[in-house]
């Protein structure tokens, strides 16, 4: 296990250096320049090219490359022009918001398609099979940004249920974390039922019959356990895409975490900040797919974590 783990890590580290290059690469291709925006459309080009060498953005991008690698090596992330602080401890600060959000998008996503992947696998081919997945497919084909609209206008403009944005109590949290979960929930519904069928038909499940035991205890004893691997995968992997899905949520429900700061930067051409933010979630993706891994021999011994089976 401790050179599986050695060898991720190594992996992790060239993940987050292409992650690094290519976000260096993506954010100064952008039109405009922190200089411009900074001091507005009036500015001379002379104000702006000595505000563009004070930031060090005159030099050649080989440069400015080498040296901006330097300083993710040392864990210096740069400073913020616009919020005049340190990049990394804005990010730091807005974190723990899209952390909750995801969360408990990722927690609701997983209770409601196991649940549904379940009674839809229990009986393949029945009416609820058919409802269930018909209901996924619809899910995953409605863009994020317009559930989150449609629900605003549902339960708080029409029923006035639950607040339309903002923080502070548990009822702000609702409808951003349905509307991040949404899509999530299909895929495991979808994924957890696919993966209940195939597991009813080993022959372990006819051994579990033959003793005596019920269809629900077979189903959740047995064929549950066996259909978690698939499950766990696909919530490693998105739980990352939910952090990033939550760039569109976040700003629908004037959620205050690293979706608003994300976008704030970006038209800002606030470099430093947008740089540091996709880096942490690199790094966060990263643990969670390390983490899955390492839940496969829980569910499964058969897994070693040496790359063997």
């Amino acid at each position: 296990m401790t050179r599986m783990i050695m060898r991720r890590l190594l992996i992790g580290v060239f993940v987050m250096w292409g992650a690094a290059s290519l976000i260096f690469v993506i954010v100064r291709a952008a039109p405009g320049d922190p200089a411009s925006v900074l001091l507005g459309p009036d500015a001379s080009r002379e104000q702006v090219a000595r505000l563009n060498a004070s930031l060090g953005l005159d030099r050649p991008l080989l440069v400015q490359y080498v040296g901006y690698l330097g300083d993710v090596v040392r864990l210096d992330f740069g400073e913020s022009h616009r919020l005049a602080r340190p990049a990394m401890g804005a990010v730091f600060e807005r974190l723990p918001a899209t952390l909750e959000l995801t969360l408990a998008a990722t927690a609701l996503a997983v209770i409601v398609g196991l649940t549904l992947g379940l009674v839809a696998g229990g009986r393949p081919d029945g009416i609820v099979d058919r409802v269930v997945s018909a209901t996924t497919v619809a899910l995953q084909s409605f863009p994020t940004f317009w559930v989150g609209i449609m629900l605003i206008l549902l339960f708080a403009l029409g029923l006035r249920l639950l607040p339309s944005a903002g923080v502070g109590t548990p009822a702000h949290m609702v409808l951003p974390a349905v509307t991040l979960s949404l899509p999530f929930t299909a895929i495991v519904a979808r994924l957890t039922r696919s993966s209940v069928v195939e597991a009813m038909r080993e022959p372990y499940v006819t051994t579990a019959r033959s003793k005596g035991l019920t269809e629900t205890q077979v189903l959740l004893g047995h064929a549950l356990r066996n259909s978690l691997i698939p499950v766990v995968t696909i919530v490693g992997l998105q739980m990352g895409a939910l952090m990033g899905g939550a760039v569109i949520v976040e700003n629908v429900f004037a959620w205050p975490g690293l979706g608003s700061l994300i976008v704030d930067a970006v038209a800002n051409r606030d470099y430093a900040v947008v740089q540091a933010a996709t880096l942490l979630i690199a790094g966060v993706v990263m643990v969670l797919n390390l983490v899955a891994d390492l839940l496969y021999t829980r569910l499964d011994p058969r897994i070693r974590m040496d790359g063997g089976s």
